[in-house]
């Protein structure tokens, strides 16, 4: 066999040529086409939705919000896998999709039904769709650092969070900026039972 296909080639160089100038512009175009990432994107697509349910724990987080949440994502479309896991005063769901399933797409039908099942949660739970990038989508990091001590760690997070973090989500194919570290700065107001009591207001008209 390999002694025929030797005479066949032999015989017919020009062929030979062609086809392998065909396979080598093959190669070629196939380089310049295919598309090249520095860390291919091997994960599945997934949705993750955050459900912030403050001051509440683990326990009743998993009742309330992450069970209505994980039983009504089951009936998602191309929905294969969906994950749930509670924390103290948060909820994540995964879901995940059918390999080739557009993301826009998946995000669009989990968004449905989050809506459906919306009334079902309490009162003050607040849900939202995660950013639609992956974990290898995470690009760069920086700190903030103040040098001159003259800035605390309050005014650092404020700064981040008021102006910097506005400015870098401008940025074309930013999807997320994320904040960590600092110190989240919080408006309290404490009431005065004495002056309450003197202009006749109650706690809870206060509040």
């Amino acid at each position: 066999m390999i002694a025929h296909l030797i005479r066949w080639s032999v015989k017919n160089r020009f062929f030979v040529l062609i086809g392998m100038l065909a396979l080598v512009g093959a190669g070629l175009w196939a380089v310049r086409s295919t598309p090249i990432d520095a860390l291919p994107d091997l994960s599945d697509v997934q949705v993750v939705i955050r459900t912030s349910y403050p001051g509440q724990a683990p326990q009743i987080v998993e009742n309330q919000v992450t069970y209505p949440l994980t039983t009504t994502m089951l009936s998602v479309p191309g929905a294969k896998t969906v994950r749930g896991y509670s924390f103290f005063g948060d909820s994540f769901v995964y879901v995940i999709f059918e390999d080739g399933t557009d993301l826009y797409w998946a995000r669009s039908r989990v968004l449905e039904y989050l809506n459906q099942v919306q009334g079902r949660l309490p009162a003050s739970a607040r849900s939202a769709l995660g950013p639609d990038a992956t974990g290898v989508g995470w690009v760069y990091e920086y700190a903030l650092v103040d040098r001159t001590g003259r800035h605390d760690l309050s005014q650092l997070r404020g700064l981040q969070d008021w102006f910097l973090r506005y400015e870098l989500k401008t940025v074309t194919g930013v999807a997320e900026v994320a904040s960590i570290g600092g110190m989240v700065k919080q408006y309290q107001v404490l009431l005065d039972p004495v002056k309450l009591a003197a202009y006749g207001v109650t706690h809870a008209q206060a509040v």
